[in-house]
């Protein structure tokens, strides 16, 4: 042993770390299970893209069916899965979305036949912030589950939209209003404007959670409630907020919905809460709360279109594919989240 060596050895000379390799092989695992996890949807996307193309010809990426097909018809689920989003990023759930989504298409048809446009929409979303409000103080104050409190919402709204059709015997129809069509039907710069308005959302959803304190108290309450309230951060009043931005989301779809088909129907966004929800985790948000952004969202969501666009051209498959392919899709992408929080964990 050389001299060098043995002072080393003492103590009195440190010699090179000796988890350095260590260290950065568990720091470059990090990095690519958040890399997965944050662009796993934008991935996908590409490829199922690329597959479409190959199976269907260039017609299938042409402007005309990404836009006004699937981009077209993804825009209402766009807009409820961006209030899911700030919901599961809370660590929570919300299943009324899909039946809060048909009581505002159904009421927005109702008080537009009776009372003009603006007031159908400004009853619709009204009653959603209401029913958003009362599941966000139950949750937040009284610490009740949000599974619960919000499938209670779920048929509360549900309820109300087949009392206002008598059962779904009646017809609400809108009315001669143009421009209330012109919201569900209409077009600016050749863009759809319900396309229009949801990317609109996007934007604004992605600056909220990325740049305002509201985003950070939402990233902490997933993190940890108790934690985040010892800090002294406004738990409970971001918690019932993002329920109430949850609602007023879907509410919006659902006027939407109505203006587009020019009635209320009350059977509307029957499944829609779980395609959200699949459209959130797909995009790399984790069910335990804490992680998740608005650009995997939207991948998210524009990976479902593209798919449900497929089974489509397809032919010969059922519509109802595209409930086991979701199914598929967000079973796969939790036990992928799961193998990839104990890769994580593991030394």
């Amino acid at each position: 042993m050389t001299d060098r060596t043995a002072v080393a050895a003492a103590g009195s000379v440190p010699g090179p770390p000796i988890h350095d390799d260590a260290d950065r092989r568990a720091d470059r695992r990090d990095r690519a299970v958040a890399l997965v996890r944050r662009s796993g949807a934008v991935v996908m996307l590409a490829v199922t893209l690329v597959a479409g193309t190959a199976g269907f010809g260039l017609n299938f990426v042409h402007p005309n069916n990404l836009l006004y097909t699937v981009a077209a018809g993804s825009a209402f689920l766009a807009l409820v899965a961006i209030g899911m989003t700030f919901v599961i990023i809370t660590g929570g759930i919300d299943l009324s979305v899909g039946a809060v989504l048909a009581m505002s298409a159904v009421i927005a048809a109702w008080a537009s036949a009776q009372w003009g446009g603006i007031v159908g929409i400004s009853f619709a979303l009204g009653a959603a912030g209401l029913v958003g409000l009362g599941q966000g103080v139950l949750i937040s104050m009284f610490r009740l589950p949000p599974f619960i409190v919000t499938l209670a919402g779920m048929q509360f709204a549900r309820g109300i939209a087949f009392k206002v059709t008598d059962e779904g015997n009646q017809t609400v129809l809108i009315g001669d209003i143009g421009w209330l069509r012109w919201l569900g039907r209409g077009t600016v710069l050749g863009i759809p404007v319900p396309v229009l308005i949801a990317l609109i959302a996007f934007a604004i959803g992605s600056l909220v959670l990325a740049r305002t304190r509201t985003g950070q108290v939402v990233f902490a309450i997933g993190g940890s409630p108790d934690a985040a309230s010892l800090m002294g951060l406004p738990v409970r009043r971001v918690t019932t907020s993002v329920y109430v931005w949850s609602a007023l989301l879907a509410g919006m779809a659902g006027v939407l919905i109505a203006a587009r088909s020019s009635t209320g129907e009350p059977t509307a966004g029957y499944g829609m809460e779980l395609q959200a929800i699949a459209a959130v985790v797909i995009g790399g948000a984790l069910l335990t709360g804490g992680a998740g952004k608005m650009s995997g969202t939207l991948a998210g969501v524009a990976l479902l279109a593209v798919i449900q666009n497929l089974i489509n051209q397809v032919g010969t498959l059922s519509q109802y594919f595209q409930d086991v392919v979701s199914g598929g899709f967000l079973l796969g992408v939790v036990l992928l989240q799961a193998g990839l929080a104990r890769r994580r964990r593991s030394p």
